[in-house]
């Protein structure tokens, strides 16, 4: 089997490359709710002792007051809402991170939607059955404060000459 029948041959949602032109905007459909399990998990399995994200009581006496969400989660949930609709059986790799901004602290109990836009895309050198991209992810809490940024470089199938997904 080949490598592009490999591909149509699994769930297939993202965009292809000829997809995703400059200037393209995605709003994602699923939200998430960050939960303080989520955020005590992340953090303890990613070996963070910091107590800002671990100890209530310690957090209660910074400026925050509260526990945050390991920023560090937030990106990769940012990241994770976005495949489905744009990299779910068209990406090849994740090729960087840029840019990531951190606008708003993230708490349990906030929920998450994001917006990306395609920023750059051009055809690889190297690979003429793929093109690199340049998604900016845009992430709001439920009051509309900016709480991630981030650019995130993909390497991404171009479609398939039978057709793949239409």
């Amino acid at each position: 089997m080949s490598g592009a029948e490999d591909r149509t041959d699994r769930a297939v949602s993202g965009r292809w490359f000829e997809e995703l032109t400059v200037g393209t905007v995605v709003r994602h459909a699923t939200r998430r709710t960050v939960t303080e399990t989520d955020n005590v998990l992340f953090t303890t399995m990613t070996m963070n002792p910091a107590p800002l994200h671990l100890d209530a009581e310690y957090a209660a006496g910074t400026e925050f007051g509260r526990p945050l969400v390991n920023s560090m989660f937030t990106v990769a949930l940012v990241v994770g809402l976005s495949v489905p609709e744009l990299t779910l059986g068209t990406i090849v790799a994740q090729l960087g991170l840029d840019e990531v901004v951190f606008g708003h602290p993230v708490f349990p109990g906030d929920t998450v939607r994001v917006e990306t836009e395609v920023v750059s895309a051009r055809e690889s050198r190297s690979r003429p059955d793929a093109g690199i991209v340049v998604f900016e992810h845009r992430a709001h809490n439920q009051h509309g404060d900016l709480v991630c940024r981030a650019r995130r470089t993909g390497l991404m199938h171009r479609r398939p000459a039978h057709g793949g997904r239409s």
